[in-house]
């Protein structure tokens, strides 16, 4: 009895380590390792069955799982190309994800055309320190046409007869605040500018230097363009609107050897997220421009608990920026880079459950992981306390009615 306990505990420690490693495999890249989990998973099927019909196998599987472990540990590193004579351009640059990267590839030796809004800014000042004489700060608005084709010709200039190996699109804005109903209309047009039309017309414009070079476009998108995140109808519109374009021209541009990859990072400290005097300008903003109806049927209260969620959600969020930057890297330097990378703690499991759950399920989780709303719009409240008052009439009539029964 006890060697068949042992024997028991054995194959059910392996085969936890086994599966586990699968789902592992499975949630840090998901879409792009099918084949990879499908074999996995069949290993997995073909060792269980023999494990069942005879236990000395597990001595084979262990043996078997010990051969992959030495594999991975003594299996040479990814090969990568080399950086010299690369030139990336960054849009973005005065903070987050964009002023981290500038910096990094600045660092490893690239030369670097880093767009920034304000060419005074404390980012513009950070990059000017720090780095070295090959990056080059532009200051455009990429929601600017002529500001985009003016830092085109800054950017010929300093090539030469190069061409450009990369284009990073990072900026972005988040000017959303609260539900759909709520959100201005100068909200959702201020998202579509920048995260749609401003990098489309970017993307536009430095495409001949790309394809001269068969070099790489990298987005930096979020999963609230493809997952309905409460509250950010605006911002999650216009990253699926730049989503379907950068899928579009990652099929029209194959052909040309320009290879394109898409980023979603989970939530992380970038611009304006952590400062608190920015969140309550946003919602006196918000306060001041709603309609009187709209406000009396959802009420204050429920704005400002939206307002005091986003800067909960902001407090959160991961102030390290090195896994969004480690991705790029690897985007732009991997021999055959991924179509979509998961970047951040959580974001793959997100997307196990949004995919592969049923809806129900998947918002419920969604609602959880970002807002978790206790107040409810006010008109909601008094139809809920007429429909309270309604009920305790119909149960007092009701208990009346019994009693005259009994007395009759």
């Amino acid at each position: 009895m006890d060697d068949y306990a042992l024997s028991f505990w054995i194959y059910m420690g392996v085969m936890s380590v086994f599966i586990g490693s699968t789902l592992k495999k499975f949630l840090a890249s998901h879409v792009s390792a099918v084949p990879s989990l499908v074999a996995w998973l069949g290993a997995t099927l073909l060792v269980e069955r023999l494990c069942a019909m005879c236990m000395p196998a597990v001595l084979a599987l262990v043996a078997f799982c010990a051969t992959c472990w030495l594999y991975s540990l003594l299996a040479a590193p990814s090969p990568v190309l080399p950086v010299e004579g690369k030139a990336v351009l960054i849009t973005g640059c005065d903070s987050g994800f964009g002023l981290a990267t500038a910096q990094r590839l600045d660092a490893m030796g690239f030369q670097v055309f880093a767009t920034v809004l304000d060419a005074d800014g404390e980012g513009a000042k950070l990059l000017r320190n720090i780095c070295s004489p090959r990056l080059t700060l532009l200051q455009v608005d990429i929601t600017q046409p002529q500001q985009v084709q003016q830092a085109l010709i800054n950017t010929k200039a300093k090539l030469g007869m190069k061409g450009l190996w990369a284009l990073v699109n990072n900026a972005g804005v988040c000017v959303n605040f609260g539900d759909a109903e709520l959100s201005l209309m100068s909200n959702y047009r201020g998202c579509m500018e920048v995260n749609f039309f401003g990098t489309v017309c970017i993307t536009k414009t430095f495409l001949p230097l790309l394809r001269q070079n068969k070099g790489r476009i990298v987005t930096i998108s979020s999963p609230s363009g493809e997952q309905p995140f409460p509250c950010l109808a605006s911002y999650g519109a216009s990253k699926a609107a730049l989503n379907l374009f950068i899928n579009t021209i990652r099929h029209e541009l194959e052909p040309w050897g320009v290879k394109v990859s898409t980023i979603f990072p989970s939530a992380f400290k970038t611009g304006q997220s952590s400062n608190t005097e920015y969140w309550e300008k946003k919602y006196q903003h918000l306060l001041q421009n709603l309609s009187p109806s709209l406000l009396e049927e959802y009420g204050e209260d429920y704005v400002m608990e939206t307002k005091d969620l986003f800067q909960k959600h902001a407090k959160t969020a991961k102030e390290d920026l090195s896994p969004v930057v480690n991705t790029i890297v690897k985007a732009l330097l991997s021999p055959q880079p991924q179509v979509r990378y998961y970047s951040g703690p959580g974001v793959g499991l997100m997307y196990f459950i949004y995919s592969y759950f049923p809806l129900s399920i998947s918002d419920k989780f969604l609602q959880k992981l970002f807002l978790k709303k206790k107040v409810i719009p006010r008109a909601l409240r008094k139809q809920n306390e007429l429909n309270h008052i309604k009920d305790n009439n119909n149960d007092i009539i009701s208990n009346n009615n019994n009693v005259t029964s009994k007395m009759e």
